[in-house]
């Protein structure tokens, strides 16, 4: 008699992956402080009201426990409302309305912040280092080009780790039975901080049954910030997209996905029309997106799946992941190094491209 399979899960460790993280939309952050229950603390985001510019803070005041979340911006400080602390931009106490002499502990931490592709990000290291500069993410020339629709954001919370969505990055089997997918081609390529996946196939949601192959290039740039561009058609139109799907841990046992959406605009539709367009795909991909997240909600954490000859490289996109879990200074050249997995060879991406020209 054979042995059944015994699923093997380790303690989740109290430790969040080293990189960027979107936080929302450049418009999501104003004047006004904003919570972001995140790494499994409490934030607050701001906009300073003289440098325009984003700072992110903890948000527990040290003094009496204040939460800065219900604070005031003012000038590109944060008052605490328990006691009128202000706080600047660096985490530096830089006024107490009733004391002579600011205590020199009066410190709080200031997160890196990013202000790119019409996004916000926060830098996140459990090491406490600062910005890795070759993990910046790459310009999105698109968002600039004023050819393209803003961002059309969603947040998606998730009851599971981020691992989860990561993994979706090799698995290729899970399209069909739950995106109702026909996948034609797939491909894994890995180097140093970058993941991708390239994909041809079909998909009943997306494009209404038969109405050509779609497309898509999905690049993990560290390991919460993925965008993907996607090319096919919707209501016999052709469409070029950029989607957006980036997680953050709220604790170790649940995150929110930040889901976005840009389009490459038609010139013979009105902004309005553009606008609705999009509105309108938007809405299909998040539908897609929550058969995911109904089995994202409801599996078991496993940490030896068992692989068949058709799976894709889960344990590839595992290894790479690793590298934002473990210290700087031990990361491995197996973690980093280039590589690259077929696991169904097909029309490739460039060539599916070529012939809708």
């Amino acid at each position: 008699m054979r042995e059944p399979y015994t699923i093997k899960a380790d303690p989740v460790p109290e430790r969040f992956a080293r990189g960027w993280y979107v936080i929302g939309s450049a418009g999501s952050v104003s004047h006004r402080p904003r919570q972001l229950d995140v790494f499994g603390t409490r934030l607050v985001a701001y906009r300073g009201k003289e440098d325009d510019t984003v700072h992110v803070l903890d948000a527990y005041c040290p003094h009496m426990g204040g939460d800065l979340c219900g604070g005031e911006v003012k000038g590109n400080s944060l008052l605490c409302p328990f006691h009128l602390w202000s706080w600047g931009a660096d985490g530096v106490c830089d006024d107490i309305p009733y004391a002579k002499k600011i205590p020199n502990k009066a410190v709080i931490k200031s997160w890196p912040v990013l202000e790119k592709n019409g996004l916000v990000f926060v830098w996140q290291d459990p090491e406490g280092n600062g910005p890795i500069p070759e993990q910046e993410p790459r310009e999105l020339a698109d968002w600039y080009s004023g050819e393209w629709t803003d961002w059309e954001m969603a947040a998606i919370p998730i009851g599971s780790q981020g691992r989860e969505l990561v993994d979706n990055m090799a698995d290729m089997a899970h399209f069909g039975p739950i995106h109702y997918s026909s996948v034609k081609s797939f491909k894994n390529t890995m180097e140093g901080h970058v993941f991708k996946q390239y994909m041809v196939g079909g998909h009943q949601i997306l494009t209404e049954g038969d109405e050509g192959l779609i497309t898509s290039v999905a690049t993990y740039e560290g390991p919460a910030y993925m965008t993907t561009t996607m090319t096919g058609m919707m209501d016999g139109h052709p469409m070029t997209t950029h989607l957006l799907v980036s997680h953050i841990p709220v604790d170790k046992d649940n995150f929110v996905i930040n889901f976005g959406v840009m389009m490459k605009k038609d010139p013979n539709v009105s902004a309005a029309g553009n606008k609705a367009m999009v509105e309108e795909y938007t809405q299909k991909n998040i539908e897609s997106f929550h058969q995911d997240v109904a089995i994202w909600n409801n599996k078991c954490r496993i940490d030896n799946p068992l692989m068949c000859d058709g799976d894709g490289p889960i344990h590839l996109v595992r290894k790479w992941y690793s590298q934002f879990m473990t210290d700087i200074a031990d990361v491995r050249e197996d973690q980093v190094r280039a590589r690259e997995h077929v696991t169904m060879e097909g029309p490739s991406v460039e060539e599916v491209l070529e012939r809708m020209q």
